[in-house]
């Protein structure tokens, strides 16, 4: 799995890691009661812990929106992902239950409140490259709306951009029938021991959900 960061990332964000973990041989299913249950458990930790006036001052999420910011972004109106999610439940508004992938993937990202990424790794074509966009760079997003993406962060393969830690585009989403998954994980804020665990705790986590095995952890 051939992964890089162009120059020009690094010049802008110089505090940016990318932790990427792909995994093989997973089963994923619907949603199911048990872990509905259990994410409706988490939920309702974090509505009892934050309100949204607390978000923007959160460490992590305040650090996406600075860098944001750098990039020429307005945080208002591109919120990273994570801090979409959070406000998202605190409003008391459901998360899409789609499948047991993006499910564990969405737990995630609320819980260390970073912008999660996870694709299906057989349709991307070609090694990575994580860069920042320009004027031609669009595509139909897991939100329903062509996305516009110059100055957003990207990732691309050889067919073009697919992920960024705003919104994914359609075109890499999980499925039931995906069993190869890449989850990438855009973080401003951790250390790179600290990033680490939080990797191998993922993977495994993941792994417990929707089987498979970890075929590969990088962090660029």
């Amino acid at each position: 799995m051939k992964i890089s960061v162009d120059p020009e990332v690094k010049k802008k964000l110089p505090q940016l890691r990318l932790g990427v973990i792909r995994l093989t041989g997973c089963e994923i299913g619907p949603s199911t009661p048990e872990l509905a249950k259990r994410m409706k458990i988490f939920v309702e930790q974090l509505q009892a812990e934050y309100t949204l006036e607390d978000v923007s001052d959160l460490t992590e999420i305040r650090y996406w929106r600075e860098s944001f910011k750098r990039l020429g972004l307005s945080p208002s109106r591109y919120r990273p992902s994570a801090e979409a999610l959070l406000r998202r439940i605190l409003k008391e508004q459901d998360l899409p239950a789609v499948n047991s992938a993006v499910e564990m993937n969405n737990y995630f990202s609320l819980k260390y409140l970073l912008p999660f990424g996870i694709y299906d790794f057989s349709a991307i074509t070609g090694p990575i490259r994580l860069y920042i966009g320009g004027n031609e760079d669009h595509y139909m997003g897991l939100n329903g709306r062509k996305n516009l993406m110059e100055g957003h962060l990207l990732l691309r393969d050889d067919t073009g951009p697919f992920g960024s830690p705003y919104v994914d585009a359609s075109r890499t989403c999980v499925t039931e029938k995906t069993s190869d998954i890449l989850q990438v994980v855009f973080s401003v804020y951790e250390q790179e021991d600290d990033l680490a665990e939080l990797l191998t705790a993922v993977s495994h986590g993941f792994s417990i959900i929707n089987g498979g095995r970890t075929e590969e952890i990088q962090i660029l």
